[in-house]
């Protein structure tokens, strides 16, 4: 059995992308919560595409980074001198392959991996020395053109710059996705020459060489909405419209009800479980879990949390690298932080605030605190105005909280500190040091009582703000008199 040719991948991310108006490169623009360079990338790694080759230049290293999770190796183009010079810095780094190269524009997020698969089948069976991908837009404005000669066949590309009339007129496109033997694909390149109105080496400029030298050129059709590209912020809102209307079908077709679509926004690696409910303005992004037949009331974001099954996120929460076990409820207005683990049954209420807390199943803390690097265990109860002090200015420390303890109201825990099982902590104290199990702890306090004291202090302001009509009261100047009779007195020697 013949042994089947390798695919590898150039993928083209070296401009800086000037008609983006940006200091960021544009490939490092975020899609829905991504690096545009992601979703090309994603597509060649589902389609079983290796080595993958990312020619980098500006923000070099930033890009590096945005590519990192697929395993590619980089090039680097330190000058800019077009898509043809792009491709061919991308040889030292497959100097050991030998195969099918599939070239890619690092700024078509909607690349699909079927399409990869079949333009490549498309190539082979054509024995073609490059194959291009194309697609029929009613508006081709910004696009090269195929054209195509007498018999049908790839004759060549123009870029529009280059185009006549005629050529203007072509409405099949380039979408900037090619497949070529990698032996003629840098041969070819070498013999590049800058003759175009930007004066820049076009790697379109292979399928005219593949012709001259009498080899075949093959093409396969892009589906519907592959050629969308990314060259403008106008191009990038239009994206992530689109993107985030699939997302958004595609989880109501799995069973999730989504109350205002125009307004969810979920990110391509999110998960959601069936008869879950997203109200209105739900943003949903990074790697978040969302369990089965929960509810998330509207306006909440949740950034890498994970929620088990039948949570009720109420209104306005936050949530960032936290997770919540099953039958949660949290809200509203609450924000857990990064660290944050609850387990099964935990109530966090209206503007408590969590960080690198661990709560136990079972407890609640419904109202008003900060439980920040703490260790809570179950069933206990965390009064409204807690707070775990957690900073003495130089560094953070532990609160341990064991289970059933009961947390009056307006009580600060100063860290480190443990409270031990089935402790009560009275309203307004403040504890600073450990509390054995089962003890009562509070801070003995006097209360004061002046009785009368409103009325009388009622009666001056009163008698302040009749001014000097009420000079000649016989109360009033009986006080002058006193007050100047203590001004004459001398101090004794």
């Amino acid at each position: 059995m013949k042994k089947q040719r390798a695919v590898g991948a150039i993928v083209l991310a070296g401009g800086l992308g000037t008609r983006m108006k940006s200091s960021l490169a544009k490939v490092l623009h975020h899609l829905a919560g991504r690096p545009l360079i992601s979703y090309p990338l994603a597509a060649l790694h589902s389609a079983g595409v290796d080595p993958i080759v990312v020619v980098v230049g500006h923000q070099a290293e930033a890009v590096r980074a945005a590519c990192e999770r697929y395993g590619v190796r980089c090039a680097v183009q330190d000058e800019q001198k077009g898509t043809g010079h792009a491709t061919l810095c991308a040889r030292a780094a497959l100097a050991d392959f030998d195969g099918d190269v599939v070239l890619v524009n690092g700024d078509l997020p909607f690349l699909r991996e079927t399409t990869v698969r079949r333009l490549v089948a498309a190539h082979r069976a054509a024995g073609a020395a490059v194959s291009v991908l194309t697609d029929t837009i009613e508006a081709p404005h910004g696009f090269g053109r195929i054209v195509r000669d007498a018999g049908g066949q790839v004759a060549r590309i123009v870029e529009e710059r280059d185009a006549g009339p005629a050529d203007r007129a072509i409405r099949e496109i380039n979408v900037g996705v090619y497949c070529a033997e990698a032996g003629f694909l840098f041969r070819a390149l070498a013999g590049l020459e800058p003759i175009n109105a930007q004066g820049e080496l076009y790697l379109t400029d292979i399928v005219a060489i593949a012709r001259a030298e009498g080899r075949a050129v093959g093409d396969a059709p892009a589906a519907a909405g592959e050629a969308a590209q990314v060259s403008t912020r106008a191009d990038l809102a239009a994206r992530e419209a689109e993107l985030r209307r699939d997302i958004v079908n595609q989880w109501m077709d799995a069973g999730v009800t989504v109350e205002d679509p125009a307004t969810a926004y979920i990110g391509p690696d999110v998960t959601i479980g069936r008869d879950t409910v997203l109200g209105p303005n739900v943003i949903l992004g990074g790697r978040t879990r969302v369990g089965e037949n929960c509810r998330i009331d509207g306006t909440a974001r949740l950034l890498d949390a994970v929620v088990g099954d039948r949570v009720h996120v109420k209104f306005g929460v936050v949530m960032i690298d936290a997770a919540v076990g099953d039958d949660g409820l949290v809200g509203p207005f609450a924000h857990l932080r990064p660290g944050t683990r609850l387990g099964r049954g935990v109530h966090i209420g209206d503007f408590v605030e969590t960080k690198n807390a661990v709560i136990g199943a079972g407890t609640k803390a419904n109202h008003l605190a900060y439980l920040g690097d703490t260790e809570i265990g179950s069933e206990a109860n965390i009064g409204a105005g807690t707070i775990t002090c957690n900073y003495d200015g130089f560094r953070k420390h532990q609160t341990v909280i064991g289970d059933r303890v009961q947390v009056g109201s307006d009580t600060q825990l100063v860290a480190p500190v443990t409270i031990g099982d089935d402790a009560y902590i009275a309203s307004g104290t403040t504890v600073t040091k450990d509390v054995p199990a089962g003890a009562l702890v509070f801070n003995v306090k006097r209360t004061t009582q002046r009785d009368g004291w409103v009325a009388a202090r009622r009666k001056r302001e009163q008698e302040r703000a009749a001014g000097p009509e009420a000079a000649d009261s016989p109360a009033p100047a009986a006080r002058r008199r006193a007050a100047a009779a203590r001004g004459r007195r001398r101090p004794k020697r």
